[in-house]
């Protein structure tokens, strides 16, 4: 079975209140139907940047968005993830202020996960950024997790075009 990484975003839409801007709205019925319909298929894993981020705000929706990682195996802190992220930032591949997400693609990279899941398209899903960690793993030895969103997990074959 396929592991993936649950990234902080995906907790996020999934437990906001229903939002009325459209791509807000169709990335929450996103998460939502991946949540339900697909995420028993692969071994779910966090990390403890996760639990940070999700620990953070307001303390009714960060209860909630912590009881939606109840029960998700949390990967172990090794000194060799703050290493790998600062590589990152080192390069220049994200911004010094996106530390946390290079913390996330470190932790997904150097335990081996297969998918790092995720809504933010500013700094991990982005086009433009992945090439550049693409070849920065390649270069450390690491193998290249797939980083993708739900809608690219779903799998979804209605037969419409």
């Amino acid at each position: 079975m396929n592991t993936v990484y649950v990234e902080t975003s995906i907790i996020s839409y999934l437990r906001q209140t229903p939002s009325s801007q459209v791509v807000t709205a169709a990335r929450q019925l996103l998460t939502h139907r991946w949540w339900d319909a697909e995420r028993t298929n692969y071994q779910l894993v966090v990390s403890q940047y996760v639990i940070d981020e999700a620990s953070a705000g307001d303390p009714t929706l960060a209860a909630n968005r912590l009881l939606a990682l109840d029960g998700i195996p949390l990967l172990p802190s090794v000194p060799e993830i703050p290493r790998i992220a600062n590589e990152i930032l080192s390069l220049g591949v994200l911004p010094l202020n996106a530390q946390v997400d290079a913390l996330h693609i470190a932790a997904v990279a150097h335990h081996r996960v297969q998918y790092l899941l995720t809504w933010n398209c500013k700094h991990i899903a982005n086009a433009k950024i992945l090439p550049r960690i693409h070849g920065l793993l390649t270069d450390l030895g690491i193998p290249i997790p797939i980083i993708c969103t739900p809608e690219e997990m779903l799998g979804d074959d209605t037969g419409t075009d």
